[in-house]
C-alpha cells in the first residue's frame, strides 16, 4: 500500500476519490477476492469487505479505517486500521475457523478532509450527520465536487454490489495508530480509548478589494489578508488556556489573487478547533463568529461551520473488551481519550463501538516521518483480533 501515492520522501500522497485512492481501493479489493470475500459499495463511496458467517441473517462485526492520506501523510494513519482488520478475516481463513456473525472490513471515503471539507465525510454521511447531496457538493481548490471525483474513482474498480447507507452493525472496532505522544511515554503497548475529544471545524472567508502595491495607501486599503490576519491572531488569544487543553488550528490559509504586487482582495482559511468537554467547545465555537465580526473592519467575513461533532465517549462494555483482550495477551495498556478525530465517533451513534491504538515513534503524525514499530502493529493486530472474533461469536 505504501508503494501507492509514495512522495519518495517516506510517506504517501493519497488523497481522497484521487486516482491514488482508487489505486490502493482497487488493490484491497483485488486480495479481497482472491480470498472468495464479498465487495460491497454505498452512495458516499464506503467499501465493506463481507467474510461470511454461519448465520447469514446475524448482524455483522465490522472493523476497518481509512486509506485516504495527507498531501504529506506517513504510511501509517488510518492505512493500518483496514490493514489489520483485513488480516483478521485472512487469519480466520487460514485457520478455517467458521464464525456465527458475519465479520466486515470497512474502508470510509475522505476520513482526512484534506481535500474536500469537512473530516470523516463518508462515516458522518454514513450515521446521517451529514446530508448525502453536501457532501457530494463539497468542491477541493480545483473546483471539483467529490460527486466528480466519486465517479471518476469508481470508474477504476471492478463493478461491485451496492448498498445503503446506515446498515445496521452489531459492533464496531477501530484500530490505529495513536498520533500522539502519550503511549510511547507511558512505555505502554496498547491504547484503550475511552472516547474522542469534539471538533468544530470553520471556513473563514474574508473579502476586501484588490489594489496596487506600489500606489495604494496603506490608509486607503482594503487588504483581506492584513484583516484575516488579525481575526486569527484574536481567535489564538481567544482559545489560549493555562491547561494548553484547546487545540486551535489553522491549517489551511488562501490569499488571492496571489500576486506579490497587487494589495489581496479575499482570503480564506480554516479553522480546527477540539476540546474534551462539550461545553467549552460550545463556548469557544460559539464565540468564533463574534470575534471574526468584531476584527473584520474594513472588510467583510462569512463565517461558515463546516462540522460540530460533540465529544463522544465509547460503550463501556466495548471497551473492557479492548482491556481484556490487551490483558489477555499479556500486553501493557493505558486508558486513554483520543485527541485525534475518528470514523469510529459516528459510528458510536449507530452500534456499540470501540478503538485499539498502539504507539508511534515521537507521536508524530500527518507526517512523512510517521512510524510504528512491526512489534506494536502486531499487537495492536493480536488484540483487535481477540476483540472481533469475540463478537463474532455471539
Amino acid at each position: 500500500m505504501a508503494a501507492i501515492g509514495a512522495t519518495g520522501r517516506g510517506g504517501v500522497n493519497r488523497q481522497a476519490l484521487s486516482p491514488e485512492d482508487g489505486a490502493a481501493r482497487a488493490r484491497l479489493m483485488g486480495w479481497a477476492k482472491a480470498r472468495g470475500f464479498a465487495l460491497f459499495l454505498d452512495p458516499i463511496g464506503n467499501m465493506f469487505i463481507r467474510r461470511h458467517g454461519r448465520d447469514k441473517d446475524a448482524l455483522p462485526v465490522v472493523a476497518g479505517s481509512h486509506l485516504d492520506s495527507q498531501p504529506t501523510g506517513g504510511n501509517y494513519d488510518g492505512v493500518y486500521g483496514v490493514l489489520a482488520a483485513f488480516e483478521v478475516l485472512e487469519s480466520l481463513e487460514d485457520q478455517v475457523i467458521a464464525t456465527r456473525r458475519p465479520i466486515e472490513v470497512v474502508v470510509w471515503t475522505n476520513e482526512e478532509g484534506s481535500r474536500f471539507s469537512p473530516t470523516t465525510m463518508g462515516s458522518a454521511v454514513y450515521a446521517g450527520a451529514i446530508p448525502l447531496a453536501d457532501a457530494l457538493a463539497s468542491r477541493d481548490r480545483d473546483g471539483v465536487t467529490a460527486g466528480e471525483a466519486l465517479k471518476s474513482m469508481l470508474a477504476q474498480l471492478p463493478k461491485t454490489e451496492s448498498r445503503p447507507l446506515g446498515s445496521s452493525a452489531h459492533a464496531y472496532v477501530e484500530a490505529h495508530i495513536e498520533q500522539g505522544p502519550v503511549l510511547e511515554g507511558a512505555g505502554k503497548r496498547i491504547g484503550i480509548v475511552s472516547g474522542i475529544q469534539g471538533l468544530r471545524q470553520f471556513t473563514v472567508t474574508v473579502t476586501g478589494e484588490e489594489a496596487h502595491a506600489g500606489t495604494t495607501p496603506r490608509a486607503r486599503r482594503r487588504d483581506a489578508f492584513v484583516t484575516a490576519h488579525a481575526i486569527v491572531g484574536a481567535l489564538a488569544r481567544l482559545t489560549a488556556d493555562r491547561a494548553d487543553t484547546v487545540r486551535f488550528t489553522v491549517g489551511r490559509f488562501e490569499v488571492y489573487p496571489g500576486s506579490p504586487n497587487t494589495v489581496p482582495g479575499r482570503v480564506q482559511f480554516m479553522i480546527d478547533l477540539r476540546h474534551p468537554d462539550a461545553g467549552t467547545l460550545a463556548r469557544l465555537g460559539d464565540r468564533v463568529f463574534a470575534t471574526c465580526r468584531r476584527h473584520a473592519a474594513p472588510c467583510a467575513v462569512e463565517v461558515r461551520e463546516m462540522l460540530h461533532s460533540k465529544p463522544v465517549s465509547f460503550d463501556p462494555r466495548m471497551v473492557a473488551r479492548v482491556r481484556d483482550a490487551a490483558h489477555r495477551l499479556g500486553l501493557t495498556s493505558l486508558d486513554m481519550v483520543s485527541g485525534a478525530t475518528h470514523d469510529a465517533k459516528y459510528m458510536a451513534g449507530l452500534c456499540p463501538t470501540g478503538m485499539v491504538f498502539v504507539p508511534c515513534r515521537g507521536g508524530i503524525s500527518h507526517n512523512e516521518s510517521e512510524w510504528a514499530a512491526p512489534e506494536d502493529l502486531a499487537a495492536g493486530a493480536d488484540v483487535l483480533s481477540e476483540v472481533v472474533a469475540d463478537l463474532a461469536a455471539e
